[in-house]
């Protein structure tokens, strides 16, 4: 089976997928999940589901819930149920199932070694696999309790991080031109990213739209201080500058960080 939290969860077997339904019970599979094999307690199963304020009998809610659960998730033939019950909570166990987020998270790791030893390249193609594997927000709307939202956030960012490096090693690579356009719709999407005004306002300059990308500095500036009261950063100013005084050196490769 595969398990997949990068956007709706689902759960994927052969050429199969499928969904729960009942939201409390997604709530559950969804934690037992972002803490694949380890143990998750009654009581952090119990916040996630009802937060603050649960019911009078919500231990026996809680193992009704997890019993379809482990209906939801047997296979014909299948030893084991991958939910097991421990003395504090509930484990459940992967084996050799799929998460989408370990291979997420694996490819992002190899992309950056890639970078490491400047194999450019092989970067792309791991951060541009790495991204594909989304299919939308993280665990679609469950994000009610701590955990759920906490790891969504952190998810997030993480595939934020992938796009900043993924746009890095492509204007290493020179190919500024194609960025542009995805640039434009990532600032857009994430106003408050000094990087991607950044990376945008390089990608222009070296697409000898000058013009353009100081219009882009003056956005970010006007967005930054509507938002926050703040300037934008040294590093943000730096390409500003640059720009203004022609600063080919500077301007002509923008390294991976």
């Amino acid at each position: 089976m595969r398990y997949e939290i990068l956007g709706p969860l689902r759960v994927v077997d052969g050429d199969t997928s499928s969904s729960i339904s009942a939201r409390k019970i997604e709530i559950a599979l969804a934690v037992l999940l972002i803490r694949a094999d380890q143990v998750v307690t009654h009581d952090q199963l119990m916040t996630e589901i009802w937060g603050d304020r649960p019911p009078r009998r919500a231990t026996a809610g809680l193992h009704v819930y997890i019993s379809q659960l482990r209906k939801f998730l047997y296979r014909p033939g299948q030893l084991e149920n991958p939910v097991v019950t421990r003395q504090s909570g509930y484990l459940l166990r992967t084996g050799s199932d799929e998460l989408d987020v370990r291979t997420f998270l694996d490819l992002v790791k190899q992309g950056r070694a890639d970078v490491r030893e400047q194999r450019y390249e092989q970067a792309v193609h791991r951060f541009e696999s790495a991204l594909a594997l989304w299919r939308g927000p993280v665990l679609g709307d469950l994000r009610d309790g701590p955990v759920l939202t906490g790891y969504a956030t952190w998810l997030t960012e993480a595939r934020l991080e992938c796009l900043e490096m993924l746009a890095d090693v492509c204007l290493r690579l020179g190919r500024h031109r194609e960025l542009v356009g995805r640039l434009y719709s990532l600032t857009a999407e994430n106003p408050l990213c000094e990087t991607f005004y950044r990376q945008l306002m390089v990608a222009l300059y070296r697409s000898e739209r000058q013009a353009d990308a100081l219009m882009v500095y003056q956005a970010a500036r006007r967005t930054l201080q509507d938002e926050l009261g703040l300037e934008p950063g040294r590093a943000l100013r730096e390409v500003q500058q640059a720009i203004l005084s022609d600063d080919n050196r500077q301007l002509g490769v923008l390294a991976p960080s």
